[in-house]
C-alpha cells in the first residue's frame, strides 16, 4: 500500500492517538507533582516538624529518584515501556495516597513520609527514561520535533499551574488535599499508559543479566563524545544554577531587593522556559544542536547579575533569557538523542543523561555553604558563573557536537 508522502507530512502531532495519551498522562502527573512539594513542605511543618526533618523527608525522594533511574533505563529498553510507566503510576498513586490519608488523619511521622517518599522517588525515577525514550514510538520522525516541545510546554506549563494551585489548596483546604490530587494525577495517567499501542518491538526474552544491560548502555553512551560532553558541560551547568545559586539566590534576596523579588524572578525563568519551547516548534536550523548548547552560556548571566548588581529588573531579565535558551535547548536535545540513538537502547543512554545531571544538584546545594563562609557569596557565584561559560565554549568547540546535523538524520528516516 503506498502513502502520500505530503498528506503525512500534514499531520501533526497531537494527530497521533499514542501521542495524545502520553501527553495527557504526563501533564495530569506534573500538575500532580507541581502541588505536593508546597503540600509536603506545609505538612511537616504542621506535625511540628524542624527544617532538617523536611530536609529529610525530601532528600529520601530525591536519592531514590536518582538510584532508580539506570535500573529504570534497563527495564524501559527490556520491556513494554507503557507498561513500565503504567507498573510506575501505580505505585506512586499508592505511596502518595497514603502519604495523603496520613496527612489528613494527622497520623503521619517524619519516619513513614521519608519511607513513602522513597518508595516515590523510586517510582520515578524507574518512569522517567521510558517516558522520554517513549516519545519516537508515538509519532513519526517529521512530527517529532513538534512531539518534544509539545512534551516540554506541558512540562513547563504543568509545573508552574501545579506549584499555584499547591499554594492556593494548602491555604484553603490544607495541605493533605493538596497531596491527595497528586495521588489522584498518577491514578488518573495509568489508564492513559496502559492504552498507548505502539509497532515498537522488544525482545521477549534477554539473555543478559541486569549489569549486562547497563555496560551496554554506558558503551552506547560514551562512544558519543557528542552526548557525553554535553552531559559533563550540564553537570557543571547544574551545579552552579540549580545547585549554587539555588541556595545563595535567597539568602542575597533576603539581604537586597526582598523574597517576593526571588520569586518574580524565578516566575520570569518559568516564563522564558515556555517561550522557547514555543519557539523550537518553530524554529529549525540546520546545526540545532550546536546552537542549542551555545544558547546555555546565557544561564551565565543571573548568576553573574545576583553576586554583582541584584536588582529585580535585570534578574528578571537575565531568568528569562536563561530560560528561553534552556527551552530551546530542551528541545533539540531530546530531538537529538531519539534521533541518533538506536531505540533498544535510547532509555538507557537517557538514564546516564539524567544520573549525571541530577547527582551534580545536591553537590553544588551541599558545596554552596561552606564555599560561600569561606569565599564569600560574590566570589563564589561569579565563580560559578565562569565555571559555566568555560564549560560551555569547551563543549560548543567539540567536533562531534558542530558536526551534529539533526536535519540530514531526519531526511534520512522519512
Amino acid at each position: 500500500m503506498s502513502h502520500d508522502p505530503t498528506a503525512l507530512s500534514s499531520k501533526r502531532a497531537f494527530h497521533y492517538v499514542p501521542f495524545r495519551r502520553l501527553f495527557f498522562a504526563r501533564l495530569l502527573t506534573v500538575l500532580g507533582n507541581g502541588i505536593a512539594p508546597i503540600a509536603l513542605a506545609f505538612a511537616v511543618l504542621d506535625m511540628g516538624g524542624t527544617v532538617a526533618d523536611l530536609g529529610i523527608v525530601i532528600a529520601a525522594r530525591s536519592i531514590f529518584n536518582v538510584a532508580f533511574l539506570l535500573i529504570g533505563g534497563v527495564l524501559a529498553d527490556r520491556y513494554s515501556r507503557s507498561k513500565v510507566l503504567l507498573y510506575s503510576s501505580v505505585i506512586a498513586a499508592i505511596s502518595q495516597g497514603i502519604v495523603a490519608c496520613l496527612v489528613l488523619d494527622g497520623s503521619a511521622t517524619i519516619t513513614l513520609l521519608a519511607l513513602l517518599g522513597a518508595i516515590n522517588g523510586a517510582a520515578a525515577g524507574t518512569s522517567l527514561p521510558a517516558s522520554q525514550a517513549m516519545v519516537p514510538q508515538t509519532v513519526p520522525v517529521h512530527c517529532l520535533r513538534e512531539a518534544n516541545a509539545f512534551i516540554q510546554l506541558g512540562i513547563y506549563g504543568g509545573t508552574v499551574i501545579g506549584a499555584s494551585l499547591g499554594g492556593v489548596l494548602t491555604s484553603v483546604t490544607g495541605p493533605g488535599w493538596g497531596l491527595a490530587i497528586d495521588a489522584l494525577g498518577f491514578a488518573a495517567s495509568a489508564p492513559l499508559y496502559l492504552m498507548i499501542r505502539t509497532s515498537f518491538a522488544h525482545p521477549l526474552e534477554s539473555q543478559s543479566n541486569i549489569l549486562q544491560d547497563l555496560k551496554e548502555g554506558w558503551a552506547e553512551f560514551i562512544s558519543r563524545s557528542w552526548v557525553w560532553a554535553i552531559v559533563v558541560q550540564f553537570t557543571i551547568v547544574n551545579a552552579a544554577f540549580s545547585g549554587v545559586m539555588m541556595v545563595l539566590g535567597p539568602v542575597v534576596a533576603d539581604s537586597t531587593f526582598g523574597r517576593a523579588g526571588w520569586g518574580m524572578a524565578i516566575a520570569a525563568q518559568s516564563i522564558g522556559l515556555i517561550a522557547g519551547s514555543f519557539i523550537a516548534l518553530r524554529w529549525r536550523p540546520r546545526r540545532d544542536l550546536l546552537i542549542g548548547t551555545m544558547l546555555v552560556i546565557f544561564c551565565a548571566g543571573p548568576i553573574a547579575v545576583l553576586g554583582l548588581i541584584p536588582s529585580i529588573p535585570s534578574l528578571m531579565a537575565t531568568f528569562f533569557i536563561a530560560g528561553v535558551g534552556f527551552g530551546l535547548f530542551g528541545v533539540v536535545w531530546a530531538h537529538s538523542l531519539q534521533t541518533h540513538i538506536p531505540p533498544e537502547k535510547l532509555a538507557r543512554v537517557y538514564a546516564y543523561d539524567a544520573l549525571g545531571s541530577f547527582v551534580a544538584i545536591p553537590i553544588g546545594e551541599l558545596a554552596a555553604g561552606p564555599l560561600a563562609m569561606h569565599y564569600g557569596t560574590t566570589k563564589v557565584l561569579l565563580a560559578s558563573a565562569v565555571a559555566v561559560v568555560v564549560a560551555t565554549i569547551v563543549v560548543s568547540f567539540t567536533p562531534s557536537v558542530r558536526r551534529l546535523n539533526n536535519a540530514a538524520q531526519a531526511r534520512q528516516h522519512s
